[in-house]
């Protein structure tokens, strides 16, 4: 895809995007080349949530990219740590993101902006995997049940765009990008994910892990398309697998502090 958007923005951008938008976008016209697939499918108006593999730390840019140039301004579920620090805390803010403090209890919080974010007709970007994934192929890994959640209180539907290449442009976990020359990314759009037969149950254990399960599903499938494979009959589950939830998996877990009466 060139330089000029696909869709023409409808919403104001404000200073944040005001500022990022040059920025990022020139940054990624010079590094990757970009196929993408059914882009149409990303809803022109409304709102939805839109889904993500999970394979490297520049994702948010490439899916940023993607979703801006097809006339939404996406709004992340972010990690809290990023918001640490003050000045770009302030510039997140400014930009709509939403602060996701994970494993803790904490993120009924960002689950209930994103509500509020969907309910208004935003675009609400997850990664439901919650973190790079863990599989040592890079296939899409169990998911977290947010997205679901998310989709079953609003009753909005569930873009899934399965991604590939973006590793090579920045591995897992690892500090130095691999410029030139151009990464190639390949996105795929598909269907909203059907989950119109649970909208209407109770909202139980069962109901969301089953929306999850379909929403992985139609992710790893994408996956699987753009990349010319077939993806594992099983996914990788971190929980069952004794890897590390977030951070790096490839160190080893700082030990817990005693207390003091310890």
């Amino acid at each position: 895809m060139g330089a000029r958007p696909v869709r023409p923005l409808q919403q104001k951008r404000g200073w944040a995007f005001n500022l990022a938008v040059p920025v990022v976008k020139s940054a990624l016209l010079a590094t990757t080349r970009r196929t993408w697939i059914d882009g149409e499918k990303i809803p022109a108006s409304g709102g939805c949530i839109i889904v993500f593999n999970h394979v490297s730390h520049v994702d948010p840019l490439t899916a940023a990219h993607i979703v801006y140039d097809h006339g939404r301004m996406p709004r992340y579920l972010a990690k809290s740590g990023l918001f640490k620090n003050r000045a770009l805390a302030y510039f997140l803010t400014a930009a709509g993101q939403i602060p996701v403090e994970r494993l803790s209890k904490n993120a009924k919080g960002a689950f209930d902006a994103a509500v509020a974010a969907v309910r208004a007709g935003e675009c609400v970007v997850v990664y439901p995997e919650g973190t790079l994934t863990r599989d040592p192929d890079l296939w899409p890994m169990a998911g977290k049940s947010g997205a679901a959640r998310i989709a079953l209180e609003t009753g909005c539907p569930v873009i899934p765009i399965g991604q590939w290449g973006a590793h090579e442009l920045l591995y897992p976990y690892t500090k130095k990008p691999h410029l030139f020359p151009r990464t190639s990314i390949t996105m795929k759009v598909g269907d909203p994910v059907p989950l119109d037969d649970l909208r209407d149950q109770p909202h139980t254990t069962k109901t969301v892990n089953e929306a999850t399960r379909r929403i992985m599903a139609a992710l790893t499938d994408l996956v699987a398309e753009v990349r010319g494979e077939e993806a594992p009959a099983e996914r990788f589950d971190p929980r069952t697998s004794g890897v590390r939830p977030i951070g790096n998996p490839r160190k080893a877990a700082k030990p817990e502090r005693k207390s003091r009466g310890a």
